[in-house]
């Protein structure tokens, strides 16, 4: 077994940075999100459906859109239908498909929720940065996303 390549002192501290910038910015995001009544989750959720045409998507598409297991965005849409923000349907081309379908509650909670969340967003990311520096995330992430999502969706 090759010897594995350690991080030099330098990558630590921006593996490391990226991974606290990560989580604390996931968390402060939340937190504003749960005023609202929502997670962060029910958010991105919300947000595909209302992205999607007639409001809806398969269940298998909205699980690879938001890089969860079909069991636990089965629960997530559960929790979500109890609140009244989603509702299933059926799909009539294939009886095993399963829709998940915005409701009226849940697009006036997206409407409600998206000003505050992206105020956060500026707020705790994009203000902070020069125009350059978002153009270099974008350089930077893009491709590593682009690669992952290759590597999880040959699985």
């Amino acid at each position: 077994m090759e010897d594995p390549r350690w991080l030099s002192a330098q990558e630590q501290r921006a593996w490391r940075a990226h991974l606290a910038a990560h989580r604390l910015l996931f968390h402060q995001l939340d937190r504003e999100l749960h005023e609202e009544g929502l997670s962060l989750n029910d958010y991105e959720i919300l947000v595909n459906l209302s992205e999607s045409p007639d409001h809806r998507m398969r269940m298998s598409e909205l699980a690879d859109a938001t890089i969860q297991s079909r069991s636990r965005l089965s629960h997530q849409i559960s929790r979500m239908e109890a609140a009244g923000l989603v509702v299933r349907a059926s799909c009539d081309d294939d009886r095993r498909g399963t829709f998940a379908v915005l409701t009226d509650l849940g697009w006036k909670t997206i409407q409600r929720a998206a000003p505050g969340h992206v105020a956060g967003v500026r707020r705790h990311l994009i203000d902070l940065l020069t125009p350059e520096q978002v153009t270099a995330i974008e350089e930077i992430f893009g491709p590593i996303a682009d690669r992952l999502q290759s590597i999880r969706t040959a699985r």
